[in-house]
């Protein structure tokens, strides 16, 4: 590094945003993850004691210290690091750090620790390029993504490492975070004269959504964008925080953990018949900029799935919604989610609907068993093979309804369709029973399996 470099570098540490500036440096200043690098815990000891000797990835939302617990380890640590993007660099950067870790180990005996960002964004051959250097301890990883490591990084690298999970920052970690940012001499605003509000304090802490990042962008932006009073001190009230961080950071990827797990809990919710939670679900997903189509199309299911025929007419209104919302759009569209969700979560429920896989898995069991000859189609063969020959019209008969036999011999008195006793459901059972028991009266004679076959569900 020449005179220039070393100048260029000095600049930027000092002009770099003040989260950049503030990253904490050990342990000590660390705050936050307590149950993972509080102290006694494993990995602290493991790093203090410069044991670390198996792969890690560091698992959580943004702003919650995945790689400032990468760079306290490498201040810790007499291994050679060496940190890339999985944005930036590909398969062949990575035969470059895995050729010189190789020929680190050779001449000096030094282990290579390599920091990946973002490991998630790797493909599964370049993740699958590092797997022979993990497996024979040429190179510890540590590994930070903001994706379940579960479904984006590939099992055989998950196994080969310890998976620690973190949390948003909670309130105490953020209050000492943004104390040390104002009284930091060197690398916070502890030279100049600052006082905050503490109604202010308050709002950056909660707003900032658990996000250490977020928060000191925040305050950041409220120190330098403050004038001086008269008497040279910069005052930051509780407007001046709110125009620096007005709206909460609501953490959702719709590519990701919190895209799935906020519908399940949509889902669940209105499957559940609380209509509060649903709301709040609703209003999480379409804040954060999830595609109302998409929450239609769960609701158009959850009609048919949860609700059926205990009240018909929830999936018109689910569908109705869907439609009224193409032709209205947002912001006023969001009227008939709100009504069809409010619908729905209050409906009677039935999963009734459900029956039909237990039809589909005897059919994929046993197969599918013959049309019985009646049933058959008589306006081709009704005269040469006698199909449709005994078939009796409903509608000829009293109620419209005949007892005769409509399953294969083999299914005869097996029952698929359990009604439920919830809304107008309740009157279709009980018609149902009353049609199954005259059909087992008039039919038992011809098949006398039937009479000692109860009316459960097969294979139930």
């Amino acid at each position: 590094m020449d005179l220039f470099d070393y100048h260029l570098n000095q600049e930027l540490k000092t002009q770099a945003p003040l989260a950049a500036r503030m990253r904490p440096r050990t342990f000590d200043e660390f705050y936050g993850q307590e149950e993972i690098v509080g102290e006694g815990k494993m990995l602290q000891r493991a790093v203090l004691a410069d044991h670390l000797f198996s792969s890690i990835i560091l698992w959580g939302p943004p702003g919650t210290g995945k790689t400032t617990l990468a760079q306290i380890i490498a201040n810790y640590s007499k291994s050679y690091f060496v940190t890339i993007s999985a944005v930036m660099a590909g398969k062949g950067e990575l035969k470059i750090v895995i050729e010189e870790a190789l020929e680190r180990r050779r001449l000096y005996n030094k282990r290579t620790i390599l920091f990946v960002d973002e490991v998630h964004r790797w493909n599964r051959a370049q993740q699958d390029a590092l797997l022979p250097s993990i497996e024979n301890g040429l190179i510890i990883l540590i590994g930070a993504t903001t994706q379940n490591p579960y479904f984006d990084v590939i099992p055989a690298l998950v196994s080969r490492s310890r998976v620690f999970s973190l949390k948003p920052l909670d309130e105490h970690a953020l209050e000492h975070i943004l104390t040390n940012a104002l009284h930091d001499e060197e690398r916070g605003y502890g030279k100049i004269s600052v006082e905050m509000d503490e109604d202010a304090r308050s709002h950056l802490i909660h707003i900032c959504g658990g996000d250490a990042r977020n928060l000191l962008n925040a305050l950041e932006l409220a120190v330098e964008s403050t004038p001086k009073d008269q008497n040279g001190q910069i005052h930051i009230t509780l407007q001046d925080a709110q125009e620096s961080i007005q709206h909460r950071a609501v953490r959702y990827d719709k590519s990701a953990d919190e895209h799935y797990d906020t519908i399940s809990a949509f889902i669940k919710s209105v499957r559940g018949s609380d209509p509060d939670a649903a709301l709040y679900w609703l209003a999480k997903m379409l804040h954060a900029g999830e595609d109302p189509r998409f929450i239609l199309r769960r609701l158009l299911i959850l009609a048919g799935e949860d609700i059926g025929l205990a009240d018909p007419q929830a999936l018109q209104v689910a569908a109705s919604a869907a439609y009224a919302y193409e032709y209205v759009g947002l912001p006023e569209g969001v009227f008939p989610i709100v009504e069809a969700t409010l619908y729905l979560a209050t409906a009677p429920k039935s999963n009734s609907s459900l029956a039909y896989f237990k039809a589909l898995e005897e059919i994929e069991q046993n197969g599918a068993g013959p049309v019985p000859v009646h049933l058959m189609d008589a306006n081709r063969d009704k005269n040469t093979l006698g199909h449709g020959k005994g078939y009796q019209y409903p509608h000829s008969f009293e109620g419209h309804f005949i007892s005769q036999q409509y399953l294969p011999d083999e299914l005869m008195g097996v029952r698929f369709y359990e009604p439920s006793d919830q809304g107008k459901e309740k009157p279709i059972a009980e018609r149902v029973a009353q049609w199954r028991n005259a059909q087992r009266q008039a039919l038992k004679d011809q098949f006398s399996q039937w009479a000692d076959q109860p009316l459960t569900n097969k294979g139930k």
